[in-house]
């Protein structure tokens, strides 16, 4: 792939199409030019200090893992391919200098730390982590092995991340508007979906409209809050989703959890929690009133409690390492 995208880069071409992952809702073709692909390329290297070497363990259909090869071409170096090593850690490691990087999902810098190789990204010049929110316990393992975290915020509309560690690359413009919704601009914008009347629904006079929430501090730092979809209505009640999921974490023997919205006759909406079981200990006999009583004590009104549970083994998860919530909504409707 690299020998394709390296002639792509320096001499230009037809834009690039990648099929959005399909998360929260219908895949979408995206639409990305050679000088917004170049334009998130390079302010991404300005801001890291530079091009470098660096590893390819993420797919090249999705756009985290084509900017790994994008770089790798502007800096001159194919990059090292992870699934040509016997670990992710010798991979890494094989990562040519002067200046070595790579980019990662919270998924994948988990099961390094877990594995107990995570030493090995310490001698990376930065670790970019996105795709979706980085765990503050996974944050806090990596940097107390002395890694060089940058948690990376963008999509596939803005050719990958443009905002590092809550600030704007260079040539990216972010706002809120008046729903609080992150509305994003600059250079490094896709040209539009391949179909039309979705692009309209989205991109107007070159913002882009996220579908995610935020604010914007007095140091003019991102925090990124949630999702407009992350508010459902319930017997006319709003609901943080989130917040339930943040309570259900806390759950004694809840090693992982996501609280979702689906569709309900009489409801309108009901939340469905999502729940992964600690090895050690077994949910099975958890009663629902349990779980609606556990969301309360932390602080949640109750009518935002969890209205069904349902136990898995893992949360299931897309290729890019997003939660894939679509196929979590299907299994219950």
């Amino acid at each position: 792939m690299f020998a394709l995208v390296e002639p792509w880069v320096r001499e230009g071409g037809e834009p690039i199409v990648i099929r959005t992952s399909g998360s929260t809702g219908e895949p979408k073709d995206v639409v990305l030019s050679h000088a917004a692909m170049l334009a998130s390329a390079h302010a991404s290297l300005d801001r890291l200090g530079g091009p470098g070497g660096w590893l390819q363990a993420m797919p090249v259909t999705g756009v985290g893992g084509l900017q790994v090869l994008v770089r790798s071409a502007v800096a001159g170096l194919e990059p090292v391919y992870a699934d040509e090593h016997a670990s992710l850690g010798a991979a890494i490691a094989a990562i040519p200098g002067p200046r070595r990087y790579a980019s990662l999902v919270p998924t994948q810098a988990h099961r390094l730390v877990a594995s107990g190789d995570v030493e090995v990204l310490a001698g990376l010049d930065a670790l970019l982590i996105g795709g979706a929110a980085v765990p503050a316990d996974l944050l806090e393992a990596l940097r107390a092995a002395g890694v060089r975290v940058v948690r990376t915020y963008g999509m596939t509309e803005t050719c990958g991340g443009c905002v590092y560690d809550g600030l704007p690359l260079d040539g990216v413009q972010v706002r809120i508007d008046e729903a609080g919704q992150v509305q994003l601009a600059g250079r490094m914008l896709f040209d539009g979906y391949a179909d039309p009347a979705a692009t309209a629904q989205v991109l107007r006079d070159g913002w882009f409209a996220t579908a995610d929430l935020g604010t914007i501090d007095d140091d003019g730092r991102l925090h990124v809050t949630g999702r407009v979809d992350d508010v459902v209505i319930s017997g006319g009640v709003n609901i943080s989703l989130p917040a339930v999921t943040a309570a259900l974490r806390t759950y004694d023997g809840v090693r992982d959890a996501v609280a979702l919205g689906v569709p309900d006759e009489e409801w309108g909406a009901r939340v469905v929690a999502f729940l992964v079981p600690d090895d050690a200990v077994c949910l099975d006999g958890l009663r629902l009133d349990e779980l609606r009583d556990g969301v309360e004590e932390a602080g949640l009104p109750r009518t935002w409690a969890p209205r069904e549970v349902v136990l898995l083994d893992a949360l299931p998860l897309l290729s890019g390492g997003k939660l894939d919530r679509e196929k979590l909504r299907r299994a219950v409707r």
